[in-house]
């Protein structure tokens, strides 16, 4: 690996995770944690609707799972809000098996990415440093 590949920085991301969806939550995260050179770590809260400032500062990348959209509605508009709020790029994920995102959440999103590892980490990495395309 050449010196300038290396990427030393932990990700801090919030990762969207419908109550029932945990299929895709643990399918995400497994993606994740395949790729040993991405390091990152997680920020989770019950309801994001009253978080502070303080907890979303944090945050470098906002990941939402598309595909619990219609079941989570609520709380992913509040992390919507929060990211436009805060400033934080959102890294739209398709649906499992499938192209289409609510349209609503594309017009947000910074980015978007399909299910590949080395596909999501490149978009994560890209989102982060204004180095993006959707």
């Amino acid at each position: 690996m050449f010196e300038e590949d290396n990427d030393d920085k932990i990700y801090n991301l919030l990762i969207t995770r419908g109550s029932g969806y945990e299929d895709d939550y643990a399918q995400f995260t497994e993606k994740l944690y395949s790729k040993t050179d991405f390091l990152w770590k997680e920020s989770v809260a019950a309801s994001y609707h009253h978080m502070p400032e303080s907890f979303f500062s944090k945050i470098d990348v906002i990941i939402i799972l598309s595909g619990i959209y219609e079941k989570d509605k609520e709380n992913i508009d509040d992390i919507v809000k929060a990211a436009q709020l805060f400033n934080i790029p959102i890294v739209l994920v398709r649906p499992y098996g499938l192209e289409e995102v609510p349209e609503n959440l594309e017009k947000v999103a910074t980015a978007l990415v399909g299910w590949n590892a080395n596909c999501i980490v490149d978009t994560i990495r890209g989102a982060v440093n204004g180095d993006y395309d959707i």
